[in-house]
């Protein structure tokens, strides 16, 4: 009876499991961080970010704008962002290197906007020229919240996980796997195993067979 070599252990399977376990992190933290900033970027869009007034005849007229008079596009950009977060898991490969681009260009766009819109004054420009019938073009004693900087960091969480989808997204699973293999029709039949694998050889010894005899 010859010796029955013994099956050596498979650097390929610690690889494989260390790869899923990074991208179920990965996964879990574009998730986090592209909903929360999404979320976050909707409701500062709504909040007060500017404030001043108008001055008409002996007194002023208290002015404000929010977040959406001052600058819509982080509002948008962050349903679009919203948008791409669930899309990336419909689409593989191509599809979802670009699904992620574009995630991230949501959230770097939404910031760059907000960033930009904390020093603006045209949207109180134009409503102290509603308020006093075109008589006063600029308004005073104009100042700002700190609500277009907490849009800017909300938007930049979005564009991380952007990037996270971008560095890790082809490890994640897809939503349309399932249907794939559903509706692809009959499987192959797989190809007859090798008797001679190692795995095989053992699979024998455990059910009291000789692998290495005539059959």
């Amino acid at each position: 009876m010859s010796a029955v070599p013994v099956p050596q252990p498979r650097t390929e399977t610690a690889e494989a499991a260390a790869t899923a376990a990074g991208g179920r992190r990965s996964l879990a933290a574009a998730l986090f961080l592209g909903a929360v900033g999404a979320a976050v970027v909707l409701l500062a869009s709504g909040q007060t970010w500017a404030e001043g007034a108008a001055a008409v005849g002996a007194g002023s007229v208290p002015l404000q704008a929010d977040g959406r008079d001052v600058t819509g596009l982080p509002a948008a950009l962050a349903v679009v962002g919203l948008a791409a977060l669930v899309a990336v898991f419909a689409v593989r490969r191509t599809g979802r290197v670009v699904v992620s681009a574009l995630l991230a260009l949501s959230g770097a766009g939404g910031a760059a906007a907000a960033f930009l819109g904390a020093s603006d004054s045209a949207a109180l420009d134009e409503q102290a020229r509603q308020t006093t019938s075109g008589t006063v073009t600029s308004v005073d004693a104009l100042t700002h919240t700190a609500w277009p900087y907490v849009t800017a960091a909300a938007g930049l969480l979005i564009l991380l996980a952007g990037l996270l989808a971008l560095r890790y997204g082809s490890a994640w699973p897809a939503m349309s796997g399932r249907y794939e293999r559903e509706g692809g029709g009959a499987r192959k039949a797989r190809p007859a195993a090798d008797p001679e694998r190692p795995e095989e050889l053992w699979k024998a010894l455990d059910r009291g067979e000789d692998p290495t005899g005539d059959r």
